[in-house]
């Protein structure tokens, strides 16, 4: 978020924390892009938050509780007051548990699949309304399209960008395989280390695919301890996983922390993971 929204959201979190009889005194901010996560201190509560327009904060409020209880391993909500949307200056607020994160060593490819095979597992349960994949991979099409959004993007790396989304969306929605209710963006970023194991969070950008495009979005290693995986669908996935989020770090709007760099880098691990797979990006 820009300055002057951070300071508008910290002081929404704060306030509605107050509201709740939550003691704060501090804020640290744990992760600040186009959403903002704080800890409030002293009582200990992870606030996310978001503009009202850029939000799905109710179903995720909904679906996270739903996980939950099927035994997930997913971030809890904050139990200490009601697991609710709160709206306060133009921003929502959803309060969640804080864990203190395990720091001594990282999570394993082996531990991390597993997590997101219990994931996986425990969303089959559900009954859920979500986009398709495609949907979302349409989102970033739109995006390359729109010149005014995407103004430095330069014309080569468009094409390759818009090439690259609409084959490769072609080729993985009519393969006509197994298809499931996933996380959407089960990267890193969005797995914490706890003392409880590992948990996933961030669970707005849920959507129907194969259980390869949320793969897509881990470790490369971690595929190899998922059970079942289709090789071939795994990689065309990774591929547009990447081209998905590089046409992300193009928008004018993009608030990523160097994200033009990045951008710029992925464009270049775009071409080389289609020169290594025979896949034209061009189609």
């Amino acid at each position: 978020m820009q300055g002057s929204e951070v300071r508008r959201a910290v002081a929404a979190a704060m306030s509605i924390a107050s509201s709740l009889d939550l003691t704060v005194h501090d804020t640290v901010v744990l992760h600040d892009s186009n959403k903002l996560t704080l800890r409030l201190l002293p009582c200990d509560v992870v606030a996310r938050m978001a503009p009202v327009a850029q939000q799905v904060a109710q179903f995720e409020v909904e679906f996270a509780q739903r996980l939950a209880e099927s035994g997930c391993p997913v971030a809890a909500l904050a139990p200490r007051v009601e697991p609710r949307v709160h709206e306060r200056d133009g921003f929502v607020v959803t309060l969640w548990t804080y864990y203190e994160p395990v720091r001594a060593r990282e999570v394993s490819p082996a531990e991390y699949a597993g997590a997101l095979e219990r994931l996986h597992a425990g969303m089959r349960t559900l009954d859920v309304p979500a986009p398709r994949f495609t949907d979302r991979v349409e989102q970033a099409q739109r995006l390359v399209a729109n010149r005014c959004r995407t103004p430095a993007l330069a014309d080569a790396d468009r094409r390759l960008l818009g090439g690259t989304l609409r084959s490769l969306k072609r080729s993985i929605g009519e393969r006509g395989g197994a298809e499931q209710l996933l996380h959407g963006e089960p990267h890193p970023g969005n797995l914490l280390t706890t003392a409880d194991g590992p948990l996933f969070v961030d669970l707005e950008t849920c959507c129907r695919g194969p259980v390869e495009f949320d793969l897509a979005h881990a470790p490369e290693a971690v595929g190899a301890h998922y059970p079942g995986v289709d090789r071939n669908l795994l990689r065309e996935c990774r591929i547009l996983v990447l081209a998905m989020i590089t046409t992300w770090r193009w928008d004018r709007d993009d608030q990523f922390p160097d994200g033009r760099r990045l951008g710029t880098e992925w464009l270049s691990r775009i071409r080389a993971a289609l020169d290594g797979s025979g896949l034209d990006g061009r189609a």
